[in-house]
């Protein structure tokens, strides 16, 4: 049976995401084309909070980590979203040779498609969790192969100056899956940042020879997502956080509306529903 994705976005992201999804069959090659166009339009660079700025394009996050020490950049989008991202982070203002490190979230061609450009741009070595580095090393058609510099394992820590973003495996959406947490200094407190991987159904859920674990790395990855502290919520899609409603809600002396505590769990909830429902109702499919 053909799996889609579920997922708590809008109805419009959804069927973007249906086209995209590397294990969805029924999508074409030209819905899938024209989707791809589409989030890979050009959006202008912004402060998020403190040192973190969306530097991606319309549909396809890309997060820069500033410090005086040099930076942090989480996602590459595309292969030809890494252009938009080199021209949002000179826009910003920052040097590209001032990137340090390369992250990725997960080994998806709209996530990683434009790490080996941003390497070569950069000169910044790329760390990735086993699994996916496994994936990202050996390069598709769509995924451009990236040499893997340093391996993490959950609870590994990268820092800059005064920064230090921590990796957490939360495997599901892919084997190597993985969240990233930055606490960052807000006003005399702390604002804890997270960068969540994903929790989307695009693979097999029952009967799944390459990933047999999938159902319960789903699982233990909300168990262990709702322990993270969790005040800014990003992650791969910008409709994921919601990042145009909350831009348009911005205003001079206004609260920041990325700052939001209750965003979270609310994701997590509403994500855990959502697979089991889709977990069932293959689990049902499988019998017939």
């Amino acid at each position: 049976m053909p799996y889609t994705v579920l997922m708590p976005f809008p109805a419009p992201a959804r069927t973007l995401l249906y086209a995209l999804a590397a294990l969805a069959p029924l999508a074409s090659a030209q819905s899938a084309a024209s989707s791809r166009v589409a989030w890979n339009r050009p959006v202008a660079p912004f402060n998020i909070v403190g040192p973190v700025y969306y530097v991606g394009a319309a549909g396809v996050a890309s997060f820069l980590i500033t410090t005086p020490h040099g930076h942090f950049l989480i996602d590459g989008g595309f292969s030809e979203t890494a252009p938009l991202i080199e021209r949002n982070i000179a826009t910003l203002g920052f040097r590209l040779h001032d990137v340090k490190f390369l992250l990725n979230t997960h080994a998806h061609f709209d996530h990683a498609g434009g790490l080996a450009a941003l390497h070569r741009a950069t000169g910044a070595p790329l760390a990735v969790s086993a699994p996916d580095a496994a994936v990202i090393s050996s390069g598709a058609a769509s995924l451009p192969a990236v040499p893997v510099a340093r391996i993490l394992a959950d609870g590994d820590s990268l820092t800059l100056g005064a920064l230090t973003l921590t990796a957490h495996l939360t495997p599901g959406h892919t084997k190597g899956c993985t969240t990233w947490t930055l606490p960052v200094p807000s006003g005399g407190s702390v604002l804890h940042v997270l960068f969540f991987c994903s929790a989307s159904v695009v693979a097999p859920l029952v009967h799944n020879a390459a990933y047999p674990s999938i159902a319960d790395d789903y699982r233990r990855t909300f168990a262990a997502a709702r322990l993270l502290p969790c005040d800014v919520f990003l992650a791969p899609h910008p409709f994921q956080f919601q990042m145009e409603e909350k831009l348009a809600r911005r205003a001079p002396g206004a609260p920041n509306p990325f700052i939001d505590p209750a965003e979270f769990p609310r994701y997590l909830a509403q994500a855990q529903a959502d697979f089991e429902r889709e977990l069932k109702a293959q689990s049902a499919a499988r019998r017939r």
